[in-house]
This record gives C-alpha cells, structure tokens and sequence, in this order.
C-alpha cells in the first residue's frame, strides 16, 4: 500500500511569499493583478490570432522596452484606491474652498478685462488638453505589462480628469463676470485654431496613436507631461500671479502636487527600466525623436503668454533637468 502524501496548504498571497513578512496592504491589492500574461501566445486566452491577443503580442509584450519581470515595480508612495480617495477627497476639498473664497470676495470683478480675455484664449480651452491627457494615460494604464503600472497610471489619469473638472468650474464661472469674453463658448475654437494651442494639439493628437507600450509610456512621462506641466500649469499660474490672479496661481500649485506624485513613480520606473542593457539608448532615441514637437508647442503657447520673461527657455529647460535628473 503506497504512503499518502499530505499536501501543505498554500499559504495566502504566497506570491509575495518570499519577502517572509506579511504583506502590506497595498502588495496585497496591487501586485500581479493581471491575467494577460500568463499565456504569451494567448494573452487573454482565446484564439491566438483574435485581434486583442495580436494586439497586445505586439504592442505589449513585443515591445523593444524589455524587463525581465516588470511585475517587481512597486509605486514609491504605494497609493491605493483607497488612499488616492482619501488624499484626493482633501485636495478637491482645498480646492473648492479657494472657489468658495474667492467667490465670496468677488476675485473675478477685480480682474483686467484684459487678463478675462486672456484665460478665455490660453486657460480655459485646457480642458481639451488634459482630457486627451487622461486618455493618453488610460492607453498606456491598460496595455501596461504590470498591474502596479497599470494602477500609477490609472491615478493619474483620474488627476488629468479633475484638472479638467477644475477647468471646466472656472470656466462658468467666469462666464458670469465676462459674459462678453466667450468663456463656455469659444474654447473648442480656440483648441482647433488659436496658434498658442496649435503645438499641444499636435504633440497629443500623435502621442495618442502610439500604440507600442514601451515608447508611449516614455513619450506621455518624459516628454508629453513635463512640456505641459512646466508651461500650461507653471508658467501659466506665474503669468496669473502676475495679473492678479491668485485663485489660478493656487489652483495650479495644487494640480503641481499631483505633478510631484507623478514624477516619483516615473523615476522610479526609469531606474528599473535602465537596470536592463540597451534600453537606456532605446529611451533616449524615442526621447530625441519626440522632443523637438514638444518643444515647439512650449514655443507657441509660451510666445501667447503675458508677462512671464523667458517662459519658453526655461520651461525647456526644465524638462531637460527632469530627463537629465533620471540619467537621460
């Protein structure tokens, strides 16, 4: 009669096993989530040559950007859904109360009519802007390799849409003090002709059709973000502190805090990005290839902004320091 063999039970999360400590809460509900890349043939387990599995073959997996397990990237400051909702929900906090305020103290009638004329063409059509932002980062969120990827960008996605949302409140608003200016009217015009937007809406209308996980991701982190982020939110938010307007200083001081969260987790995916040999030149081919688009739209909305010397230098310049600060 042959011996019986007990089996040991699989411990809880025993993929995160090997650290010999409980698991925090966010390896828990953030680590090797995905399913799509258990089968290479079949990512989604159908028929290999269905048009999803093809896709995510060659746009994902097949991606020259290469890591052997892209799954060990871990966000630095471990959001979670629910710490983003609860870090979130005090920062929308903040801001509704700046418009609450500043509302009551009636900012918009002390503002130059000229200054209304100028958010009407270069702050108010943003919304346009940072909705193709949220969808750039969507892409890149669901065709990620790694679910803790997957989530970082889904975060910032859900901060592009409320930059849009504050955006959008703004706007009404100052529809009621300068009914004469075409605020909730004219920004779609603005976004199609306006030459200060001509720029963006290029960069962001290409930067939407790369399919390839590992050039999109470096594209919308390293070029695309930080050509918007150091002109439509700080070089804007100087020009409005510039012009008296405090509340749109505020309000893109607090958008620049989701900036810095941001910037951490991409940091970091660099640093294990360039753990492997060869993509270091990869980066930075794709970076020389998209960096003179990005420079040219800081250029045209730069050259439409009031009262910031040098605006265009030294937002080029500053996204040259981030690249340079993470060895590119």
């Amino acid at each position: 009669m042959s011996e019986i063999q007990v089996l040991k039970p699989q411990k809880t999360w025993s993929h995160l096993a090997a650290r010999r400590r409980k698991p925090s809460e966010y390896e828990i509900v953030s680590t090797n989530l995905h399913y799509n890349d258990k089968r290479p043939d079949s990512p989604y387990e159908l028929d290999p040559n269905m048009f999803m599995n093809q896709w995510y073959k060659k746009n994902t997996f097949g991606t020259a950007l290469k890591h052997d397990d892209w799954n060990a990237f871990r966000d630095p400051d471990e959001v979670v859904y629910r710490t983003y909702n609860l870090t979130q929900d005090g920062q929308e906090t903040y801001v509704f109360s700046l418009f609450d305020q500043f509302n009551e103290r009636e900012h918009d009638k002390a503002l130059d009519p000229r200054w209304a004329g100028t958010l009407a063409r270069l702050y108010t059509p943003a919304r346009y802007l940072f909705h193709t932002l949220q969808m750039a980062s969507a892409y890149v969120g669901q065709v990620s390799p790694a679910s803790t990827l997957t989530n970082c960008n889904y975060f910032q996605m859900a901060d592009s849409l409320r930059w849009l949302s504050h955006t959008a409140y703004r706007t009404k608003e100052l529809s009621r003090s300068f009914a004469d200016k075409g605020f909730g009217e004219d920004e779609r015009r603005y976004w199609e002709e306006d030459p200060a937007w001509q720029g963006f809406r290029e960069l962001m209308e290409k930067a939407l059709t790369v399919w390839d996980w590992g050039e999109a991701i470096t594209v919308l982190t390293l070029v695309v973000k930080p050509a918007i982020e150091e002109t439509v939110l700080r070089r804007l938010g100087e020009s409005a502190r510039h012009n008296g307007d405090t509340l749109l200083g505020l309000i893109t001081d607090a958008q620049l805090i989701d900036v810095a969260r941001h910037r951490r987790w991409a940091a970091a995916f660099v640093a294990m990005a360039l753990q492997t040999p060869g993509n270091l030149e990869l980066m930075k081919s794709w970076i020389a290839k998209w960096e003179p688009l990005a420079d040219r739209a800081i250029d045209a909305y730069c050259a439409a902004l009031p009262d910031v010397p040098g605006a265009a230098e030294s937002a080029r310049a500053a996204t040259r320091d981030l690249r340079r600060g993470l060895g590119l």
